[in-house]
C-alpha cells in the first residue's frame, strides 16, 4: 500500500466523519434524537469536552488544561503513527495492518478537528450556525466534540454499582454516545488485536 492510497482512504474517512458531525450540529438541538430503529438505534446529538465515548476529563475551573493535554496527545499520536506507517511501508507490512492504523489516525484527526476548530467556527446555539466575528463559543483547541450514535439496547434498572459505568442516566445498557471517529478507532483496535496480533509480536 502506498502513500497515495493511504491519503485517499484517510481523506474519505475524515470527510465522512466531519460531514455527519456538521449535519448533526447544524440540524438538531442538544439531546434531540432521530430514532433510526425503535428501542435500538438513535442519532442523538450530544457534545463532550473529553475523550472517546463521551468520557469527561476533570476540570477544576479556569483554563481546561486536561482538554489541552488530550488535544496535544492526539496531535503527537497522529504524528508518530504517520511516521510508523512510513516505516511499515518500507518493511512491506501487511495491508491490513496499515489500514487498521489509518483508521486510528482518521479517528484521532476527526476529533482533533472538533476540538481545534468547532469552537471558532460555530455559535453555541443549537442548531448551531456559522459564527460571525466574535460569536464563536470557545478558543482554539477548546471546542467540544460532537457525538451522535446511541444504542439503548435494554433498560437495566437493577444494575450493580460496580457495573454502573455500563448504563446511562436513563438506565439503558451501553449508554455511551459516540461518533464515527470513535468507531474508526474502536473497530481498528479490535481488528488489529484479533487478526493482526501475530504481526505485532
Amino acid at each position: 500500500m502506498n502513500w497515495k492510497k493511504i491519503s485517499i482512504l484517510l481523506t474519505i474517512l475524515i470527510v465522512a466523519d466531519q460531514l455527519l458531525k456538521i449535519w448533526i450540529k447544524t440540524n438538531l438541538h442538544l439531546d434531540e434524537a432521530i430514532v433510526v430503529f425503535p428501542d435500538w438505534f438513535q442519532l442523538r446529538f450530544v457534545e463532550n469536552n473529553g475523550a472517546a465515548f463521551g468520557m469527561q476529563i476533570a476540570n477544576n475551573g479556569g483554563f481546561d488544561w486536561g482538554k489541552l493535554g488530550l488535544s496535544i496527545f492526539r496531535v503527537g499520536l497522529v504524528g508518530f503513527m504517520l511516521y510508523y506507517i512510513g516505516y511499515l511501508i518500507k518493511q512491506k507490512a501487511p495491508k491490513g495492518v496499515i489500514i487498521g492504523l489509518v483508521l486510528i489516525i482518521a479517528g484521532a484527526i476527526g476529533n482533533i478537528i472538533d476540538s481545534a476548530f468547532y469552537g471558532l467556527i460555530f455559535s453555541e446555539s443549537t442548531p448551531a450556525t456559522v459564527a460571525h466575528f466574535g460569536g464563536s463559543y470557545a478558543p482554539f483547541m477548546m471546542g467540544r466534540v460532537v457525538d451522535m450514535f446511541y444504542f439503548p439496547l435494554f433498560q437495566w434498572n437493577s444494575c450493580p454499582e460496580w457495573l454502573s459505568f455500563l448504563v446511562d442516566s436513563r438506565n439503558y445498557f451501553f449508554g455511551a454516545i459516540f461518533n464515527l471517529a470513535d468507531a474508526y478507532i474502536s473497530v481498528a483496535v479490535v481488528y488489529l488485536l484479533l487478526f493482526q496480533y501475530k504481526f505485532f509480536k
